[in-house]
């Protein structure tokens, strides 16, 4: 009897291990991956970037659109911006903000700010350059290509009125490759201008993480659009990433501060707290619907903030 129990038990032992055994492995005997643990990011920020610009003799206009597109693209990968092309018109190009000394930014402020845009993001490429060692024997020849390129990128955080941010970065790459010595000069062209374009890719990249840990420490921001009856329209939505039930803070704009010795303003003062709001709905492609939450005297214009 006592034999029985244990050979009993030994089962459910062996049974339970392979039940356990085939939860945490897959048909290959490994264990499969965890996925990410997704994470809360805040509300996305809007942005306008502006193209950059070409400094240096190589490249020509192609490098900056390279520039502006890849930094486009890794932004929005990010999961952290919502890039507002149809407002570049109110700035122009970086080349023009770098012209007029960035008076422009500045003028465009309160503006930008109805628009409910958080910071600006321009630059340009102070150098780009490319030089080649070939071996002189030979008629398919080993060349070897060396790029470097510095880009500068800057950003102006609207909310605040004044650059928060500027920096160089330096990139390098080398590529080894085998080449007919006859080979077309249209062809030689192209690889150059490939190799150009990867080394200012890659600037931006680096740039990139920077620009996350800036962007980060800047308030999110937006603004009362329209008031009807007990609705209150805030300009930013589900795009946005607004939730449904989130209480935002209402504020009043903020005073402009100027330093009376120079007269440049120096910055904006935080704005007083009004009430909260309480998002119950969404409009459109990137707005939401409240309703107030406590406090009282929201108006068209005021700004709004993540409680």
């Amino acid at each position: 009897m006592l034999l029985n129990k244990k050979i009993v038990l030994f089962l459910i032992f062996l049974l339970s291990s392979c039940s356990m055994d085939v939860i945490k492995r897959n048909e290959r005997g490994k264990r499969p991956r965890t996925a990410p643990r997704q994470f809360f990011n805040g509300v996305k920020k809007k942005v306008v970037l502006l193209t950059f610009f070409n400094e240096s003799p190589y490249g020509g206009q192609d490098l900056g659109i390279t520039a502006t597109e890849e930094l486009r693209k890794e932004m929005i990968r990010s999961g952290q911006y919502v890039i507002e092309p149809k407002l570049k018109s109110l700035f122009g190009s970086s080349k023009e903000i770098y012209s007029g000394g960035g008076v422009k930014l500045v003028q465009m402020t309160r503006k930008a700010k109805s628009s409910g845009i958080n910071f600006v993001v321009f630059g340009r490429i102070i150098d780009a350059r490319i030089r080649e060692k070939t071996d002189e024997i030979g008629v398919v020849r080993e060349t070897k290509s060396y790029s470097e390129a510095k880009v500068e990128l800057r950003v102006f955080d609207i909310n605040a009125g004044k650059e928060i941010f500027t920096e160089t970065i330096p990139a390098y790459a080398d590529d080894n490759s085998f080449k007919f010595f006859i080979s077309d000069r249209e062809s030689k062209l192209e690889y150059r201008r490939n190799l150009l374009r990867y080394v200012v890719k890659i600037a931006v990249r680096k740039a990139v993480p920077r620009l996350l840990k800036v962007s980060e420490k800047l308030d999110w921001v937006g603004r009362v659009a329209k008031i009807i009856g007990t609705k209150i329209y805030i300009n930013a939505g589900r795009r946005s990433g607004i939730n449904i039930g989130d209480i935002l803070k209402v504020l009043t704009e903020g005073v402009e501060i100027f330093d009376p010795e120079t007269g440049a303003m120096i910055g904006t003062s935080k704005g007083e707290l009004k009430g909260t709001v309480e998002i119950i709905d969404f409009v459109g492609q990137d707005a939401s619907v409240a309703i107030l939450h406590s406090g009282g005297s929201v108006h068209e214009g005021d700004f709004v903030q993540l409680y």
